[in-house]
């Protein structure tokens, strides 16, 4: 509870601060306003109602023109909203399955650092659509902009097949491979195996919500995952009950599905911005390739970043053991339910970058992403005292186990440390993804992941026999290296020439 209030309370007050010029509405003369012509405290609160109000009833609006920060905070409502509940899906099967032991909270965690690699696929491609996508809305075509995203839906279609064949079929050797014990995988390998099987609701889920984002429809992406978390979330404790932890896999295959299901309809019956017909399917090879080319750096990047994750979660595993794993991913799970409502205010950079690119706005594409950076700074300000302060009552809310508390809080709070720069990292290299530089941040992260955080967490933990410690240490220096590097390339303005 005391959590919600801090996150509703960091977004009323950027929203608050920003709020005398996030409106375009005229006022009569002396309304809302004190002595001297002061913003009076009533009327604030109303405009700032009007704006959640109209963001989170989905009506078409034309990010091109007007205020900066009302389209910023109109996109970025319903984006935060959206990955918050998706945070809060992460955090019931974290709740739930800590409930069952060590082996149950270890085999969540390793499964799900490896299917990061299968979201990884789903950004990129979602990336890619959501550049595409937004560019053709800024240029008022959105026959065009619906048959670039259908073309990705044929994509992720053929790529799921080979994924989800993969995983079902070597799933205990994946447990094995992540350095689980025989018992892990012996009680883990099923739910591995149906996570994997049910791969296609996640491309799905990611990729369509990356199309309404392009387009400029951020509440149907968040109605999608809202559907989507809520179904988990009645059936995970029902189906752990009856099934034990595979039950928990099955509820989120089933609750996933039921957002793409929603996503669909929207899609072929709705009444947005995007309508898809049956001719937008036909193999359009030009566009397939474009998407290909936008797609596959965005995905390689986020699999780095993802690889990354699972070589530190292996070093703890290897180095710490089975307590200090659990820990990590209680740390993990809990790191991610803050850094989505902030990755939402950086999709809401991708898709005003796109739009006003394709609208040749290129200085407001600019002070978009600057602007959006900024708000999110001050959110992950809010979230680093969080975690500096109040690591471990967060952490003793999913286990009693003193040894997993330890490690637990030692990780959420190194890791609190940076989160000032991981919500201005967030923030440039959406910028540039949605502007379709999508390599300049996957080199971005394979030097600063793979070439340095790595290794230097290698050094840490066994050089200097910090063991697991080392591998919380390299996370924020590495996720700060990033922030100055991408704010450098974003300034340098190379983005602003690319042909989508």
């Amino acid at each position: 509870m005391i959590i919600r209030h801090l996150i509703i309370f960091a977004i009323f007050l950027i929203i608050y601060k920003s709020s005398p010029r996030l409106l375009d509405i005229p006022r009569p003369a002396g309304e809302g306003q004190g002595e001297g012509g002061n913003i009076t405290f009533v009327p604030v609160l109303k405009r700032i109602f009007n704006i959640i109000r109209l963001s989170l009833n989905g009506e078409e609006q034309d990010y091109t023109i007007g205020s900066i920060r009302r389209a910023v905070f109109l996109l970025a409502i319903p984006m935060i909203l959206e990955l918050s509940l998706e945070s809060v899906f992460a955090l019931v099967d974290m709740f739930f399955v800590g409930k069952l032991g060590q082996n149950a909270i270890a085999t969540v965690g390793l499964t799900e650092s490896v299917i990061t690699l299968i979201y990884s696929i789903a950004i990129g491609l979602s990336t890619a659509a959501t550049a595409i996508v937004a560019r053709r809305i800024g240029e008022k075509n959105p026959e065009a902009a619906a048959h670039a995203g259908a073309q990705s839906l044929i994509i992720c279609l053929i790529v799921t097949v080979f994924i989800s064949a993969a995983g079902t079929f070597f799933a205990g050797n994946i447990l094995s491979l992540m350095g689980a014990n025989p018992d892990v995988v012996k009680d883990g390998a099923i739910f591995t195996r149906i996570m994997f099987g049910g791969s296609l609701a996640i491309m799905l889920l990611f990729l369509i919500n990356g199309i309404f984002r392009g387009a400029g429809d951020a509440a149907i992406a968040m109605r999608s995952l809202w559907i989507a978390s809520i179904i988990n979330i009645i059936l995970c404790p029902i189906f752990i009950h009856l099934f034990g932890l595979k039950g928990a896999a099955i509820a989120t295959v089933i609750g996933r599905s039921s957002g793409v299901i929603y996503q669909s309809y929207r899609l072929f019956n709705g009444k947005g911005i995007l309508k898809f017909k049956r001719h937008h399917f036909k193999i359009d090879m030009p566009i397939i390739t474009s998407v290909i080319n936008i797609g596959w750096p965005a995905t390689l990047q986020f699999m780095i970043g993802s690889g990354s994750w699972i070589a530190l979660t292996r070093l703890v595993a290897q180095t710490g053991g089975t307590a200090a794993s659990a820990g990590y991913q209680i740390a993990i799970r809990n790191v991610v339910f803050f850094i989505l409502p902030a990755w939402g205010l950086s999709n809401a950079a991708a898709t005003l970058v796109g739009q006003n690119l394709g609208a040749k706005q290129i200085e407001r594409a600019k002070k978009s992403a600057m602007l959006t950076a900024k708000y999110n700074a001050i959110f992950m300000s809010f979230v680093m005292i969080l975690f500096l302060f109040f690591a471990e009552p967060i952490v003793r809310f999913f286990s009693y186990d003193e040894a997993i508390i330890h490690y637990g809080v030692q990780s959420l709070q190194i890791f609190g440390s940076g989160f000032i720069f991981y919500g201005i990292a967030m923030v440039m290299t959406q910028a540039l993804n949605g502007a379709g530089d999508t390599r300049t941040p996957t080199i971005i992260n394979f030097v600063c992941f793979w070439i340095f955080q790595i290794p230097f967490a290698y050094f840490l933990s066994k050089g200097l026999d910090m063991k697991a410690t080392g591998a919380f240490i390299a996370t924020p220096i590495a996720e700060t290296t990033i922030a100055i590097l991408a704010l450098y390339y974003f300034r340098k303005g190379k983005w602003m020439k690319l042909k989508v």
